[in-house]
């Protein structure tokens, strides 16, 4: 054999390795994004076009799987489940008297509820980026609860768009009241 099929050879051996490695490369991308679009549903979505790049909205995800899983979440006590259900109660009856209100009410009861739960609250897109980990249906409907109360302070909702937010604030109420898991028993972030 020559040295010029010898080097053929190297280099077709080489081109075969890359090759190979890319392959598997691009099935473990593949798996990871899989993952990713299935644990997050329409908030995946929603990040990757607001995104510059897939890669980016995908290393937020997964930022935000990091940061959930440090979180000291804990399940509300049967006596404070029990007042929030209570004060749930007085803010659905509110909403007939007053539904501009009761929307201010039920946004500031989700936010106690997520606090008493371990979440951290100051800031709403932090809190919204921090729900959709566990409940990402959910965060698209307290995003769009929370514009909606926002045209509410401005004088800005219609009586319907009140009863959808109000709505959509029970959703949120009702499984955070109801969500008995901390974080021993969520799923660990993928590490990459």
């Amino acid at each position: 054999m020559n040295n010029v099929m010898l080097t053929l050879l190297i280099i077709l051996g080489v081109v075969v390795v890359l090759g190979l490695a890319a392959g598997a490369f691009y099935s473990w991308r593949g798996k990871r994004t899989d993952r990713l679009r299935e644990r997050f549903g329409p908030e995946y979505d929603r990040v990757v076009d607001r995104a510059d790049d897939r890669g980016k909205a995908e290393s937020e995800l997964r930022e935000r799987e990091k940061r959930h899983s440090e979180f000291e979440l804990r399940p509300l006590e049967p006596e404070a489940r029990g007042r929030y259900e209570i004060r749930w109660q007085q803010v659905q009856g509110e909403f007939v008297d007053n539904p501009a209100r009761a929307v201010r009410d039920a946004d500031e009861l989700v936010t106690e509820v997520m606090s008493a739960r371990g979440y951290p609250v100051r800031d709403f897109d932090q809190r919204a980026d921090d729900l959709s980990v566990e409940h990402p249906e959910l965060t698209q409907r307290y995003r769009s609860a929370r514009e909606i109360a926002r045209a509410n302070e401005n004088g800005e909702a219609s009586t319907e768009q009140l009863r959808d937010a109000t709505t959509s604030y029970r959703s949120l109420v009702q499984v955070l009241l109801e969500d008995k898991r901390t974080n021993a028993t969520t799923t660990e972030p993928e590490r990459s």
